[in-house]
């Protein structure tokens, strides 16, 4: 009979391994959740509460079709209202009123076509300028606050571009100098960058180039005109661009093998400094890909495929996956904070996100399916959280470590509120207690940092002692071994 009791469990354990799909997580419930040290998905108070959407028949302007750019430059949001071809210009007063204060659909100037014929894209400078992807008139447009062009960028006239190749140029941003870097339709050596008079002067962050042995047979096996034909719909890599505070590109990137995510080849977020070089910081227990497991429900399967970015001045930035509607947010050591959303009909759901743009902490996401832009706001779990991210970095280590405190009282199996703590412990020179809250959160890097500094601490507090013991360790037995020696020399036992 004891063994019968052991069928159900032998059965059990049988049907898990010839049937794995059984282990298979359903799709995740809960609106927000974060991953611990183990990789298991914990739920998390909302960082972020949903106000409202906004779309172009509510504003009284017609509904927006296929839309595609957003920025956000102050209290006024520009949409690039791509199927009806216009920028819609709104703005949002302190009462969260949004109104229309303009639609464009022309610009006046020296130039044949004055039209937009489906923009994708827009950038605003602090002056009000505007740098516009024409992307179907093949240009982009440098127009001043009044819209009337400055320049035109067009096709670069170099030998290392093929002058066969359309130029659809789809995302774009300026720095301060003048100078504009492009993402364009089957131009896939990195950002074009265009000079403040408008010459190209180069690419910018083209990745390395990986040999892949099947597209080199098939070009072989090739006729010409086929090479030409590849040539012109090689993929983009990159699919979006932001510009943080400091003038540093943040660059989203959807094409990779999904095998690339964990060991950190495919690199969807990245930071280019003015050389093109990647200098994201990843302290994170792991590089920022979004979603780490990912599952098959509803339909929806694959990675995280992270199509735009906005990043907040206190570094903080946030990526917008269109596989399943979530936005992720991490700080600016690569930690992850929290991801919420997901696909749905429901207001703070996607149905097929575009774009994502931040005004101060509110996040706003356009899309494309439900034709308007849904604004998010930071609750008081949320908040707390970048307060303490933003009083460490203003040297207020304290006011930072209370901030953690108060998000542990929310979440009580918050890592990054222990890390955060422990963090700010460490810049008090408060070593050991660092340590502590390093070790809730299986924080080894920290902690060995906090360790070796307490270590040195440590020696430094004890060194006398240390050497006086030392020294009665190498001495005493010499002296007692003397004092013997003399004894039996003069007969005393």
């Amino acid at each position: 009979m004891r063994g019968k009791k052991f069928i159900p469990i032998i059965f059990f354990f049988v049907a898990l391994i010839l049937f794995p799909s059984a282990t298979v997580k359903a799709e995740r419930s809960v609106y927000t959740y974060t991953y611990d040290y183990w990789e298991v998905e914990r739920e998390s108070p909302d960082a972020y509460s949903v106000q409202e959407t906004v779309t172009g028949s509510k504003l009284g302007i017609g509904d927006f079709n296929n839309p595609q750019g957003l920025y956000v430059r102050d209290n006024r949001i520009y949409v690039c209202d791509t199927g009806n071809h216009r920028i819609v210009v709104l703005e949002r007063d302190g009462n969260n009123n949004i109104e229309v204060i303009d639609q464009i659909y022309e610009f006046s100037g020296d130039v044949e076509l004055n039209t937009f014929s489906q923009p994708h894209d827009i950038f605003v400078t602090e002056t009000g300028e505007l740098y516009i992807a024409d992307t179907n008139n093949q240009r982009v447009l440098h127009l001043s606050s009044d819209y009337k062009l400055i320049k035109v960028i067009t096709r670069p006239t170099d030998e290392t571009v093929d002058k066969a190749a359309d130029f659809l140029p789809t995302k774009l941003v300026a720095d301060k100098a003048g100078r504009c870097f492009v993402l364009a339709r089957n131009f896939n050596k990195g950002y074009l960058q265009y000079d403040r008079d408008g010459l190209f002067i180069g690419y910018m962050g083209a990745s390395e180039v990986r040999f892949n042995l099947t597209d080199y047979i098939w070009k072989l096996l090739s006729t010409q005109k086929q090479k030409s034909q590849m040539a012109q719909f090689v993929p983009t890599e990159y699919n979006n661009v932001a510009m943080d505070k400091d003038g540093f590109l943040y660059a989203t990137n959807a094409i990779f093998e999904e095998y690339q995510l964990r060991n950190d080849e495919a690199k969807p977020i990245r930071k280019l400094n003015s050389m093109g070089t990647d200098i994201l910081v990843k302290n994170g227990y792991l590089p920022p890909i979004g979603d780490q497991w990912w599952d098959t429900a509803g339909g929806v399967s694959g990675s995280s495929r992270l199509i735009d970015i906005t990043v907040l001045d206190n570094d903080i930035y946030y990526a917008i996956d269109r596989t399943r509607g979530r936005i992720f947010g991490y700080d600016d050591q690569g930690n992850l904070l929290y991801a919420f959303g997901s696909l749905g009909n429901k207001l703070g759901y996607q149905q097929f996100p575009t774009a994502l743009e931040h005004m101060g902490t509110d996040l706003l996401v356009l899309d494309s399916r439900n034709l308007g832009i849904t604004f998010y706001t930071l609750t008081e779990y949320g908040k707390l959280i970048n307060d303490a991210i933003k009083a460490y970095s203003l040297g207020q280590y304290d006011l930072s470590a209370d901030y953690w405190r108060e998000v542990l009282r929310l979440n009580g199996n918050y890592d990054m509120a222990y890390i955060g703590i422990g963090r700010s412990l460490l810049r008090q020179e408060r070593y050991k207690e660092a340590m502590e809250y390093f070790e809730f959160a299986l924080d080894r890097m920290n902690y060995s940092k906090a360790f070796q500094l307490y270590r040195k601490e440590w020696i430094e507090e004890n060194i006398a002692w240390i050497f006086t013991s030392f020294f009665l360790i190498i001495t005493v037995p010499i002296v007692i071994g003397k004092i013997k020696k003399i004894r039996r020399e003069v007969g005393v036992e």
